[in-house]
């Protein structure tokens, strides 16, 4: 009976790991849904930022169309004038058991690092995300320069953001780097994730020209007067770093909800699989007694008629 004992054995571990299993996706989707109201806040916060700029720079051409004079725009957006150092913040997770999460974003990354590389540009990476390191470092160990393990270990916080965000912006205005671009999965859904690179640095001017411009050709908002202070520039100023730690949070958001989309669907396609084996076990099992019940009869019968 060695088979039948093998059989039992086995059957109870894939039952264990089968609870196992089914924990982690109820674990992932409680988590997976505080992200995607934490996208909806993060997106509003986001939009209403982009809005207030874009009331600015629209106010600002307009007065270089009344004047003629050239606006000396902030250097977030005009750039370093240069575009030879290229700053990628990668961000994966620091946790495996969430299927191919981790392998496309760092498939992204690796193929916008080959497309920079042969435009002869200097590259350099930052992984956000323990995961991605480890697939980026197989073949660009050089070129990461940081990693960052344990963020939104306990859900997404905003400072969290600005600590990644700060030292990208110090490195911006010493001229250490030109361009920062950010690859990212973009949430959808828990079964739909787009791997996105997106430049962060300099700010494109089209960025801020998705909103409606009609409501900006007045200083009368719902009927109130408004003025800048100091100064629109100043304001633009001040503005532009908030929205680059903003955007460099979203991306912390929409990383943290796909890896949990992605475990919330590995681990539920895990626990199906897990049922299926135990259900072909069993029925093998179950054959192998009959047939040794049956044999033991057999056997039975057939000394019984010797006798």
């Amino acid at each position: 009976m060695a088979g039948l004992k093998e059989l039992r054995t086995r059957i109870e571990t894939i039952k264990s790991t089968q609870k196992i299993t089914s924990a982690m996706k109820m674990v992932a989707a409680s988590r997976l849904r505080r992200s995607q109201g934490l996208i909806s806040k993060c997106s509003f916060y986001h939009n209403n930022l982009i809005s207030c700029a874009n009331r600015v720079i629209y106010e600002l051409r307009e007065e270089e169309n009344n004047t003629g004079t050239a606006v000396s725009y902030p250097k977030l957006m005009t750039g370093t004038g240069k575009d030879k150092t290229y700053l990628l913040l990668v961000f994966t997770s620091d946790r495996g058991l969430c299927g191919s999460y981790n392998a496309n974003v760092a498939k992204v990354a690796m193929a916008r690092i080959e497309e920079l590389l042969a435009q002869d540009k200097e590259v350099k990476v930052v992984c956000v995300g323990k995961k991605g390191r480890d697939i980026i470092k197989r073949k660009y160990a050089g070129l990461i320069v940081n990693t960052i393990e344990g963020v939104a270990k306990k859900g997404a916080k905003y400072y969290e953001g600005t600590d990644i965000a700060y030292p990208v912006l110090e490195a911006y205005e010493k001229g250490e780097i030109d361009v920062c671009e950010v690859v990212v999965s973009h949430f959808r859904s828990a079964i739909n994730r787009e791997v996105k690179c997106k430049q962060l640095l300099p700010m494109k001017m089209e960025n801020f020209d998705n909103n409606n411009r009609l409501s900006f050709r007045t200083n009368v908002v719902r009927g109130a007067f408004y003025e800048y202070e100091p100064g629109k520039l100043e304001l633009l100023s001040g503005m532009l770093p908030l929205i680059f730690r903003e955007s460099v949070f979203q991306a912390i958001v929409h990383s943290q909800a796909s890896e949990h989309g992605a475990r919330m669907t590995s681990m539920d396609n895990a626990t199906r699989n897990a049922k299926e084996m135990i259900s072909k076990l069993t029925l093998k099992y179950n054959g192998i007694r009959q047939s040794a019940i049956t044999t033991e009869l057999i056997e039975i019968i057939s000394g019984a008629e010797a006798l």
